[in-house]
């Protein structure tokens, strides 16, 4: 475990190569706690381990929260406000070799039954309810989705942090396929495993537009009571010179919307025997006004041009939406956007530094696994470097 730990500290991405270099350095060969007649172990033993003991026990989540734990003794983490973020990693998968989403059924051939599908397989058919299949799929590693980022498509997962923007220490760290709903929903995982494991519950929360979507900000509102501090994933405005819901009077009392000619938009024109909520799929309901008010109004052409009624549709979450609306108005929220900068500067570390643009593991398993070791590194150089602060002619102080 500690001999990763250096490879995923100093970008080793070789376990080869991470066995040479632990067998050379004494630096390294100390914090393993070998001396220096001690046998360094085979290369081979640690797929043995990752495959065994170590995922059988969850031992990478568990050193992990050790070390969040220790930033947390050493006063590191705030608490007060967290930031999410994802990034996309390429999977270890070639792009030129694909199978359509109809050919599923064929990875069931023994012939294909390697760990990263038999992985896929048995999460398929856990499902209660008919999973969403890529259009792609990776016949080495099926659950790595088919996903582009300025550039050619590639076979790719999500690493979704949570970080304590006080200093940037990754608090929770999740590893979901690279889609966009489920880099969304993973924040609901981390936040209340979060406050669980560590009794951490945030006054805000901090996202780009990805995690503005109303029914993460319901939830966020209504069920966590924290702060959204996203933009606003708002498609109401618009830009042809019509007016824009936003132009609409709406009463919470009356359960309705007024036009700027007074005219009333409801959920419903007539009482029905039966109790309707008129929420669509969408979780919307939709106000629509009166034929007869919009055929005499006199902006019809600014309103409904092409259509004979007003129609608006209004979110189940329009009242957390307001408050992320209102929030966006103050200045806490400008320092938001800085925080946010710090997950970022993460996910270039991780990169660049640590070298990690290409995942050596395969199936959603090896990508956790990956993602959880790479997070502790961070943490383990972030708090390094606070708890050991150079004094300005270069010499360490003590901590």
């Amino acid at each position: 475990m500690r001999m990763l730990i250096v490879g995923y500290g100093f970008g080793i991405r070789s376990e080869r190569r991470l066995c040479e270099e632990v067998h050379l350095n004494l630096a390294y060969r100390w914090f393993c706690r070998l001396g220096l007649e001690d046998a360094v172990p085979d290369h081979s033993t640690f797929s043995k381990n990752r495959h065994g003991r170590f995922r059988e026990s969850d031992a990478f989540r568990h050193v992990f929260e050790s070390v969040v734990e220790r930033c947390m003794k050493e006063g590191l983490v705030g608490g007060e406000g967290l930031a999410i973020d994802a990034s996309v990693i390429k999977a270890d998968a070639n792009r030129s070799r694909s199978m359509a989403r109809e050919q599923v059924k064929d990875l069931r051939d023994p012939r294909h039954a390697t760990r990263a599908v038999r992985e896929y397989l048995a999460a398929l058919d856990a499902q209660v309810e008919p999973a969403t299949v890529s259009a792609s799929i990776s016949p080495t590693d099926p659950a790595a989705r088919w996903t582009a980022v300025g550039g050619p498509a590639f076979y790719a997962y999500s690493t979704n942090y949570l970080i304590d923007v006080q200093v940037g220490i990754i608090v929770d760290v999740e590893a979901t396929p690279a889609w966009r709903t489920a880099e969304v929903n993973a924040t609901r995982t981390m936040i209340g495993r979060v406050e669980k494991q560590f009794d951490l519950k945030p006054e805000r929360v901090i996202g780009d537009m990805a995690y503005g979507a109303a029914d993460l900000l319901g939830w966020m509102v209504n069920e966590k009571a924290i702060e959204p501090h996203v933009p606003l994933w708002d498609k109401t405005q618009r830009n042809d010179e019509t007016l824009s819901s936003s132009d609409f009077q709406w009463d919470v009392q009356a359960d309705e919307y007024r036009c700027p000619q007074g005219q009333v938009l409801r959920r419903q024109w007539r009482a029905f025997k039966k109790l309707r909520t008129h929420v669509t799929k969408a979780d919307t309901i939709l106000y629509h006004s009166r034929q007869a008010d919009c055929a005499t109004c006199p902006i019809k052409a600014r309103c409904c041009p092409n259509t004979p009624t007003r129609k608006i549709a209004r979110s189940v979450h329009e009242s957390a939406r307001e408050i992320a609306r209102e929030i966006a108005k103050t200045s806490g929220y400008k320092q938001s956007r800085k925080d946010r900068k710090k997950v970022e500067m993460l996910f270039a570390h991780l990169k660049r530094i640590l070298r990690m643009d290409r995942l050596r593991l395969r199936g959603l398993s090896g990508a956790s696994d990956e993602f959880l070791l790479a997070a502790t590194a961070q943490n383990l150089r972030r708090m390094a470097k606070w708890l050991t602060p150079i004094a300005t002619n270069g010499d360490l102080m003590p901590a």
